[in-house]
């Protein structure tokens, strides 16, 4: 496909319900979010090469294993990933997200492109998930104007750069202020406060003693008053603690992390193994509620 936005955007049909996450947000539990990778690569070793009919069946499969909703990406963000540009993207999302808005799954899009959010607003997305906090050129404005939520989160640098030696004074703090900021911007920029949410960015431009400090200390996110999403899944620090090179060996670790997470009062948990986190939330509800039944 090559056309530019004005085309892209006229053959979309404009979605007729309203985004359904504000109902999600106010369950009492934490959230699943499945990720379906529409990518060339990923590090975690999944990605399905702009393949929509393999993308719409993982998202299906996810929602059936008990996902609240799906994050389709077509643009790779590990270290030292190189970047797609919007029409690439856009042509990879479209088709997967007019099958899935059809079964009435609750759809996240990862980008952080203008064009990109004003077409998959336009043809269905329920959410944006932003790992450069809206600031990319026209993101602001552009998710402004298509009311829906965002995601915000942390990256120091650029995803081809960001690992090579990221550096803090004080992590936790430096983090939660540059949220504050973010989220000052949106709020000018006219997005609700409810339509909100935080990503500390675990693994974006941080060693892994900066992704246990944030996630020893997620209550300091937390105290800024919006939920926040946590994606810990296969991600490196899991394989330098234990010793596992191999991404999709690191779902044991990977479900320890997350629960972790949901213990410190995380609303969403991006992850790739939905069945076992799903599972393991069930546990952990059933132990740390005393209201839980048999």
């Amino acid at each position: 496909m090559s056309a530019n936005p004005g085309e892209i955007l006229r053959n979309i049909a404009k979605p007729a319900d309203a985004s359904p996450l504000a109902a999600l947000l106010a369950l009492p539990r934490p959230l699943v979010m499945g990720i379906v990778n529409v990518t060339d690569d990923s590090f975690s070793g999944d990605g399905l090469k702009g393949d929509a009919t393999a993308a719409i069946a993982q998202a299906r499969a996810q929602i059936a294993a008990g996902a609240d909703l799906i994050d389709l990406g077509a643009e790779s963000t590990r270290p030292g990933a190189a970047p797609v540009s919007w029409r690439q993207e856009i042509e990879r999302l479209l088709p997967v997200i007019e099958a899935l808005r059809r079964e009435k799954t609750v759809i996240s899009i990862d980008t952080r492109h203008a064009a990109t959010m004003r077409a998959v607003a336009v043809s269905g997305a329920h959410l944006l998930n932003d790992i450069s906090a809206l600031e990319g050129e026209g993101s602001l404005e552009a998710a402004a104007k298509s009311g829906l939520p965002v995601v915000l989160m942390h990256m120091q640098g650029e995803p081809g750069s960001m690992q090579h030696s990221p550096q803090y004074d004080d992590v936790v703090r430096e983090v939660r202020d540059y949220l504050a900021r973010r989220i000052a911007a949106c709020r000018a920029a006219g997005i609700a406060r409810d339509k909100i949410v935080l990503d500390p960015g675990i693994g974006f431009g941080k060693t892994v003693a900066h992704n246990l400090s944030l996630l020893r200390r997620l209550d300091v996110l937390r105290a800024l008053g919006y939920p926040l999403l946590v994606g810990v899944s296969r991600k490196s620090f899991i394989g330098a603690l234990a010793r596992e090179p191999e991404a999709a060996r690191r779902v044991p670790g990977s479900l320890a992390a997350a629960l972790w997470a949901a213990q410190q009062g995380a609303k969403i948990l991006r992850v790739h193994d939905v069945a076992e986190t799903v599972q393991a939330l069930s546990v952990w509800r059933g132990i740390t509620s005393e209201s839980a039944q048999m």
